[in-house]
C-alpha cells in the first residue's frame, strides 16, 4: 500500500456521504467516504493509503477524466513479472507503486524516467492514520 501525508482542506457532507479534500505537497486530492472519525477535521494532518492495484497510469495524457486524483509522476523503477508489472513512481521525494498488467506496460512502452500521470479514484483513497 502506498502512503501519502496530506492536510485536510475541506469536508463536504450530505446525509452519510463525505467528500474530503486534501493538500498533498501542493497537489489536490479527494476522497469519498461514508463514515468519518470524529478526529477528521479541516487542518488535520493525515496519512492516506491507496492499494497499488488501484493506481492507474496514463502516458502522454491529455483531456478530461472523472478521476479526481491525478498526480504528475516520474517512473523510478519497473519490475516486469510474467503477468504483472510493478511500476515505482516518484512525486518529489514520495514513492508510489502501481501494479498493472504486463501487456499494458508493454503497450504503453513504459521506461524508467518517463513522465506519467498516476490516477486514483476518490473511492480508492482512504485515511489510514490521523497524525
Amino acid at each position: 500500500m502506498s502512503k501519502l501525508i496530506a492536510t485536510i482542506e475541506k469536508i463536504q457532507t450530505i446525509d452519510s456521504l463525505n467528500i474530503v479534500s486534501f493538500d498533498f505537497s501542493g497537489n489536490k486530492l479527494k476522497m469519498m467516504s461514508l463514515e468519518l472519525d470524529e478526529k477528521i477535521k479541516v487542518g488535520t494532518k493525515v496519512s492516506l493509503g491507496v492499494k497499488s492495484t488501484s493506481i492507474a497510469i496514463a502516458k502522454e495524457f491529455s483531456g478530461q477524466l472523472s478521476y479526481s486524483n491525478q498526480l504528475n509522476t516520474v517512473i523510478d523503477e519497473i519490475d516486469n513479472g510474467e503477468l504483472l508489472s510493478s511500476i515505482n513512481l516518484k512525486i518529489g521525494e514520495i514513492h508510489l507503486e502501481s501494479i498493472i498488467t504486463l501487456d499494458s506496460s508493454k503497450a504503453m512502452n513504459l521506461k524508467v524516467g518517463d513522465s506519467v500521470t498516476a490516477l486514483i479514484k476518490a473511492n480508492e483513497l482512504s485515511i489510514t492514520e490521523v497524525l
